[in-house]
């Protein structure tokens, strides 16, 4: 197990690039699996989610060609079907999320698919349903093997169908996609995310012969057909990874520029710290963040208090707010926090607490944050990564704190961050990366 060792205080100043999609990545290369013929997905982030997938795609025979960094070929011609039965198989779709968006390019192909529960981050209950109802309207029938904790999925020929999503789920958006762009007849999905990166997906499926209609709205509309083809496909800049850096230059930065951040897709996520007071400017397709002494946030019209709410899009976005409520513990001002999507994801702000942060951890869902103004510094400390998101959160609270802070479990940052400490040592910081 490795661990970051952060030295605070180190002001960061230059340019940094965000990495490919890790959400996207997920999506488009296990799309692979619904053609015989080679598809091409370019920037894809080398990260431990993703390249434990690809791991995975190499098990189950899909052949993968790397054509450069970030850049891969995918050929799911000949594929060990027998493998997807064995407890191997099982075991490792167990420790992986990803795994999970295999499940509707299978069915949807092959008529069969095994679901494990699947890994992932420890940030609360994040159910299946919306899979499994998508499925069963489709045609696919269910049948749970006790023993093996694990549920076979079977369907002669998918039917197209409406159906009325209980939730915007992401990954059932996709998975359900993916599972009628072949089907028998016409497929609508209403309460479908609308993600940039469900968008991607959809592109990348029109362009290996699916007609999907709809494309950036919660009604989608999936005419079936008989087979698809190749194709080639570029990977999103990062949204959740801008942020972050976002952060990053609104705490310790000393004018930082985010290249190449794919504006028209960050939604609300630059608004989000504009009413922390962050201030920055588009410059072509980069975001500037200047060097900032001190930020205040907004107050709504009617004076009260600030309220950031994670939404599904276009509302921003759950995978921030650890990242938004590290900014406000050193903006000028009082923030109301409301995680509404997941119950165990503001927990880490203990650690923010014995830092020296000013929060007060109303109830699993909702914190309130009492802004330093940069008066007070937070405390180097000793903390361990829960998750994705709040590993990174941690990881700007140290580098804006007062002496030498550990992170350990740093391989869940992995999951989500390229090279990270590489990445953002050239801007200044002092992160070392050392074993346990």
């Amino acid at each position: 197990m490795e661990s970051f060792i952060i030295e605070g205080g180190h002001p960061l100043k230059g340019e940094i690039s965000p990495q490919g999609a890790k959400n996207e990545a997920l999506e488009v290369v296990c799309a692979c699996l619904l053609t015989a013929e080679p598809v091409r997905i370019k920037n894809i982030p080398n990260i431990l989610d993703v390249n434990n997938l690809i791991l995975l795609l190499k098990d189950i025979g899909v052949s993968v060609k790397k054509n450069a960094h970030n850049d891969f070929t995918f050929q799911a011609k000949d594929l060990n079907l027998d493998y997807l039965e064995s407890d191997e198989f099982v075991r490792k779709c167990a420790s992986l999320r990803g795994s999970v968006l295999m499940i509707g390019p299978l069915l949807g192909r092959f008529g069969k698919a095994i679901v494990a529960q699947p890994g992932g981050d420890k940030i609360g209950r994040r159910r299946l349903d919306t899979h499994f109802l998508g499925f069963r309207h489709l045609g696919a029938k269910f049948v749970h093997i006790e023993e093996r904790n694990v549920f076979e999925i079977q369907a002669k020929k998918l039917k197209g169908c409406y159906m009325l999503l209980d939730e915007a789920s992401v990954t059932g958006t996709a998975n359900i996609v993916m599972a009628a762009a072949m089907s028998n007849g016409t497929t609508t999905v209403y309460n479908a995310a609308c993600e940039p990166y469900i968008q991607q997906l959809c592109h990348l499926l029109n362009a290996m012969g699916a007609e999907i209609s709809g494309i950036g709205s919660n009604l989608l509309t999936i005419v079936g057909v008989k087979e698809l083809h190749g194709a080639t496909h570029t990977i999103l800049p990062d949204m959740i990874e801008v942020g972050s850096f976002i952060g990053m230059a609104a705490m310790v930065g000393d004018g930082v520029r985010i290249k190449n951040v794919s504006l028209h897709n960050l939604g609300i996520i630059p608004e989000a710290f504009h009413r922390l007071g962050v201030k920055m400017k588009a410059e072509g397709d980069d975001l500037f963040i200047p060097g900032q002494p001190h930020y205040a946030v907004d107050s709504f019209i009617d004076g009260s208090i600030m309220t950031l709410a994670d939404a599904p899009w276009p509302g921003l976005t759950p995978d921030l707010l650890s990242v938004l409520i590290v900014v406000a513990t050193q903006c000028r001002g009082s923030v109301l926090f409301h995680q509404k999507m997941f119950e165990s994801r503001l927990f880490f702000v203990d650690k923010l607490i014995d830092m020296g942060a000013q929060i007060i951890l109303c109830d699993p869902h909702r914190a309130v944050v009492i802004g330093h103004d940069h008066k007070t510094r937070l405390r180097a400390g000793r903390m361990t990564s829960p998750d994705i998101r709040a590993g990174i959160a941690l990881l700007i609270a140290a580098m804006s704190a007062s002496g030498i802070s550990r992170i350990d479990n740093i391989a869940q940052i992995d999951r989500g961050y390229e090279n990270i400490e590489g990445r953002l040592n050239k801007l200044g910081a002092n992160i070392k990366r050392v074993e346990n």
